[in-house]
């Protein structure tokens, strides 16, 4: 009887693992329609912008050129390479949908700065204009943050209308950042 034992106990985990292995395994999730309405920024872009950092500076023509790619359906991933006033830089951006916040939200690095920031947002009932805000060290402020938009507005398929907004002291938007992408290429 002793030597049964162990065989029982093996049979009846062996049926257990293979009755848990049998189970059907909870599918994966899809991309839900605003994940699939990133789709629309993927491919290769071109820009132009105009860029000032506050209202003693002279704007800066910047220009450069966006790679847009999705990941797994969910995550749209931005390159941004450009020149500003001389300096070369180069940004990352993500930018998806939180189902459970029921907002994109998203990621910005760059070569410029030491901070990541993180972006909440929506887009406006056109369907048209996506609106990623964030919060960040104020450059026309010493030691303060405040709130920062960037606006992204699909003029057409292949023309991109892209702002960048602080929120001065006074409680007013300041335009920082003003420009066109054109896509180049799509994916």
């Amino acid at each position: 009887m002793q030597n049964l034992l162990p065989l029982l106990s093996l049979t009846f985990a062996l049926l257990f693992v293979g009755d848990a292995v049998a189970q059907e395994q909870p599918a994966m999730p899809e991309p839900t329609q605003e994940h699939k309405w990133l789709q629309q920024f993927s491919g290769d872009w071109t820009t132009e912008s105009e860029s000032s950092m506050g209202p003693d500076q002279p704007p800066v023509q910047c220009e450069g050129t966006i790679t847009s790619r999705m990941l797994g359906g969910f995550w749209l991933v931005n390159n941004m390479k450009g020149d500003y006033a001389g300096t070369p830089m180069n940004g990352i951006q993500t930018i998806g949908f939180d189902e459970t916040k029921k907002k994109y939200v998203g990621t910005w690095i760059d070569s410029m700065t030491s901070m990541m920031w993180h972006y909440e947002g929506q887009v406006d009932s056109t369907g048209k204009v996506l609106t990623l805000e964030a919060e960040g060290p104020n450059f026309m402020s010493d030691g303060t943050t405040t709130k920062f938009e960037d606006i992204y507005e699909f003029k057409s398929e292949n023309e991109l209308s892209i702002q960048s907004r602080i929120l001065a002291e006074d409680g007013k938007w300041i335009t920082f950042v003003s420009g066109t992408a054109t896509r180049s290429k799509p994916e």
